[in-house]
């Protein structure tokens, strides 16, 4: 009988351990929970904002940026917002705002940049 007592608790010890590996590969912890990454907007990028100067028509912005993801309605179309979001699943959330201001000619007159936060 305690031979029988025995056997039965290799076993369950090795169930246990079986499974506690297989849970361990489904994270970084024993119960670990997947978070995917959250991105949101435009994706900015430094090369392509440093390439922005006054002067520029909306088409070549359009062409560095694409389209914005906000057109000031009561400015006249000349007051366009680039937001970007991004929540890594297991860090800090990063969050960045570029204003492009046109003139009366539709040319670039200021950019406002809040840079990676």
């Amino acid at each position: 009988m305690k031979d029988n007592r025995s056997h039965m608790g290799k076993i369950l010890t090795g169930l246990v351990l079986i499974a506690s590996l297989l849970l361990q590969g489904c994270g970084s912890g024993l119960f670990s929970v997947f978070r995917p990454d959250i991105q949101q907007g435009n994706h900015l990028d430094d090369e392509r904002i440093a390439q922005l100067e006054t002067g520029m028509s909306p088409e070549q912005v359009r062409f560095l940026l694409g389209e914005p993801v906000l057109r000031d309605p009561f400015h006249g179309d000349r007051r366009w917002e680039y937001v970007y979001y991004l929540k890594p699943g297991d860090g800090q959330a990063q969050r960045r705002r570029l204003t492009i201001l046109f003139d009366g000619a539709y040319r670039v007159s200021s950019i406002e940049d809040s840079g990676l936060k």
